[in-house]
């Protein structure tokens, strides 16, 4: 069965159903990846030994956020 005859299908069922539907696709695409998640978590380690060692400068979180509102 392909995607249009599939979507044809679920459009016949009542709302609620369609509605779990659509949510545990979404919930599929939204899935962690392990591979980035230890990228960024490295990455956060670099930051944080950069900064200890005086490398790298902080910035105040209101000076970040200033512009965002």
């Amino acid at each position: 069965m392909g995607s249009k005859e599939i979507l044809s299908e679920a459009l016949q069922l009542k709302p609620e159903e369609r509605f779990a539907i659509v949510e545990g696709l979404l919930k599929s695409l939204d899935e962690p990846d392990k591979k980035l998640d230890d990228v960024w978590a490295e990455e956060a380690e670099k930051r944080l030994k950069a900064y200890r060692e005086g490398r790298l400068e902080g910035m105040p979180m209101e000076e970040v956020l200033k512009d965002e509102t």
